[in-house]
């Protein structure tokens, strides 16, 4: 399947949001309660994406995977880092693909557009957080060669839960761009 991925605009909001509730849907059973996941709502994602969009904000970029006829099935977005890492300096915060869209690539693709876009933006180094529980996303990021980092407790709406980071020391290794 040809999946593109390209820069996200204020048109992709709903379909970004639509991924982003129908992803921690499938992903998140079993490691969020069922109430906290049935409770999510597209529109409240949409005003979250529309905002990130909307904010301007230096070395951010979110970025779409979509299908040869237009629907997008993913997303990504990456920025400087939030807590002032000395090391890795860029982040991606969020990659999310449709489940029946994983393990065709996409995934792959966003990431390393994602990182190509860190390192146009000045990075050299970036990494991620994720569930500690999720293990196939652990596992796919382990796959494209992060690094165990560190963990932390951190808490969605009453659970807390343990989140774990993965680095990468050099983008242009991923990107190519050496």
């Amino acid at each position: 399947m040809k999946i593109r991925v390209r820069d996200a605009g204020p048109a992709d909001a709903a379909a970004i949001a639509r991924v982003h509730v129908n992803t921690w849907r499938t992903t998140y059973t079993g490691i969020l309660p069922d109430e906290f996941l049935a409770g999510l709502e597209y529109a409240n994602s949409e005003a979250v994406w529309s905002a990130a969009m909307a904010s301007d904000r230096p070395g951010a970029s979110l970025l779409v995977a979509e299908t040869a006829q237009g629907e997008v099935v993913g997303f990504a977005y990456g920025a400087p880092e939030r807590e002032g890492d000395p090391t890795y300096q860029g982040e991606i915060f969020a990659i999310y693909v449709l489940q029946a869209y994983q393990r065709q690539g996409a995934g792959h693709r966003l990431f390393s557009a994602a990182a190509r876009r860190l390192h146009e933006a000045g990075f050299d180094a970036f990494l991620l957080w994720v569930l500690k529980d999720n293990l196939p996303a652990r596992r796919f990021y382990e796959s494209l060669g992060g690094t165990y980092l560190t963990e932390k407790t951190i808490t969605i709406g009453e659970t807390d839960l343990i989140e774990v980071s993965y680095g990468w020391r050099d983008i242009a290794d991923i990107t190519g761009e050496a």
